[in-house]
């Protein structure tokens, strides 16, 4: 009997991330392979691909937020189709009067007068992260008070409970897909300049010479495995919400998606 092909999965360390990662590790896992997970923030896991660390990551942005980390090493691997198609967005609680709603309205002064001004984030190499200090500038709020904070998931999440929880006056870098996205209400903002990016692809990327080790079929399932924003945010809920793991909200959703397992 053959010993299982292991396989090194890499995804980036943040929920939604790790959510999309455990569907793959299980589709992988349906085809014999032996899977480890490794997790970094972005820039170090695209690193780690590149060096040949990482088989299969899940998942890249693409174009907006992680090909400044994929061009480098970009003939050495294939991109597969999209498992979703993310956008960058800041957004306030819907308490906030819709006198504010666009970006722009933050620097007005009878809304920065009541504006919390410091915008907290997460770690300073995600899409989000970098659009956001853009948005600060090109949107002349640094003149109004403001300034982006980069910090942890916990932390960024906290914020925005502790926030909600005494009706403060705040602005959010957030995305989509994300669990805060159903659980508050929270309200976009309009950003016209386009500095938040575009929609993205979120596409799993392949090292070509791990593909001569991955199961072809396994490879062709993941190439159509379409979860769409509403899946991820999906997993993402019953990560943060209702408390199971990656593997265990992958094990959930899948038992009432049965088509996406052969």
């Amino acid at each position: 009997m053959n010993s299982p092909v292991p396989i090194t999965l890499g995804t980036i360390a943040l929920s939604f991330h790790r959510a999309a990662a455990a569907v793959t590790q299980r589709v992988l896992e349906a085809y014999g392979h032996q899977v480890t997970v490794v997790e970094a923030p972005h820039e170090e896991l695209f690193r780690r691909q590149a060096g040949g660390g990482i088989d299969v990551l899940v998942c890249a942005w693409l174009p907006s937020s992680h090909d400044t980390y994929l061009s480098a090493y970009r003939d050495q691997v294939r991109i597969l189709a999209p498992y979703y198609r993310p956008y960058c967005l800041w957004a306030v609680p819907p308490y906030v009067p819709v006198m504010v709603s666009k970006v722009a309205d933050l620097a007005r002064p009878e809304v920065a007068a009541r504006m919390t001004r410091t915008v907290d984030g997460i770690n300073p190499g995600a899409g989000i992260s970098r659009f956001s200090a853009a948005v600060i500038g090109g949107y002349g709020l640094d003149r109004a008070g403001y300034r982006f904070v980069p910090g942890t998931e916990a932390g960024f999440t906290a914020r925005v409970e502790r926030g909600i929880a005494r009706q403060e006056w705040f602005v959010i870098p957030l995305w989509r897909p994300q669990y805060l996205n159903r659980s508050h209400g929270l309200r976009p903002l309009t950003e016209p300049r386009g500095l938040l990016g575009t929609v993205d692809t979120a596409s799993p990327v392949v090292r070509r010479d791990a593909l001569r080790r991955i199961h072809p079929e396994a490879v062709a399932r993941m190439d159509t495995l379409y979860l769409g924003n509403d899946g991820i945010e999906e997993l993402d809920t019953l990560i943060n919400a209702d408390g199971l793991t990656p593997l265990q909200a992958a094990d959930r959703y899948l038992a009432t998606h049965p088509g996406l397992l052969p």
